[in-house]
């Protein structure tokens, strides 16, 4: 099947509908504790409140620091991100008491798509694990020859199976919605990298890799010559 394309206004509009997602959740637990607030006159019900009002404001926060990298224009005015970002966001997002980061990926300037990649990657992965594990993020290589890959270990590991063909923008109904738009837009981030982005799936682990796409010079077989 060949890859599809998305008229660039429905792209728009499903990755907005895919942040609002993320974020309302958390939005609508502030509102929640903000109404006990103003109605409730327990002590203890509003230091409940309180709590639940901080703990959701700081995961709003989080949520909105990871999106603005991972699919806006956070730091436009060049071509390059400091990879360290790239983890503090994630680790505020993914890293907490049932999930462990392991970022071993060296600290430097890097293309602001292969930042916007890795951390796309990384909720790919962090997807197969809803009950926590292990996430691990490592980067191989430099410039044009540098593979990026985010694996994940943990218990109920499993790997939603529509991920792989929206990697390679081929979508097994012939369409992208809001639920699929994540994992395609990682593979337009990724080709337009150079990179070629694949998920892997085996009872252990969940492997989420970018390469770079092999030279069609060097991955062809010359033929031999006519006598």
């Amino acid at each position: 099947m060949p890859a599809i394309s998305l008229d660039p206004l429905d792209l728009a509009a499903l990755l907005c509908s895919r942040v609002c997602h993320d974020v309302i959740s958390p939005v609508g637990a502030i509102v929640n504790g903000l109404e006990v607030l103003e109605e409730e006159k327990d002590a203890e019900m509003r230091a409940i409140a309180t709590e639940l009002i901080q703990k959701s404001a700081r995961t709003a926060s989080a949520k909105l620091q990871f999106c603005r990298l991972a699919f806006g224009s956070a730091g436009s005015a060049g071509a390059f991100i400091d990879s360290g970002d790239g983890e503090s966001v994630a680790r505020n997002l993914l890293s907490d008491d049932r999930t462990k980061l392991e970022w071993t990926a060296p600290r430097a300037l890097m293309p602001k798509n292969k930042v916007k990649l890795m951390l796309n990657m990384c909720l790919i992965a962090a997807a197969a694990i809803p009950r926590g594990g292990l996430l691990k993020v490592e980067v191989v290589g430099e410039s044009d020859q540098m593979t990026l890959s985010v694996s994940a270990s943990g218990p109920n590991l499993r790997l939603a199976s529509g991920v792989p063909a929206l990697l390679q923008g081929e979508p097994e109904s012939g369409s992208v919605d809001a639920h699929g738009i994540q994992a395609f837009y990682t593979g337009l981030i990724a080709r337009a990298s150079g990179l070629d982005v694949r998920a892997e799936a085996t009872p252990e682990m969940v492997t989420v890799i970018a390469a770079p796409v092999a030279r069609q010079e060097d991955a062809d077989v010359a033929a031999p010559e006519a006598s």
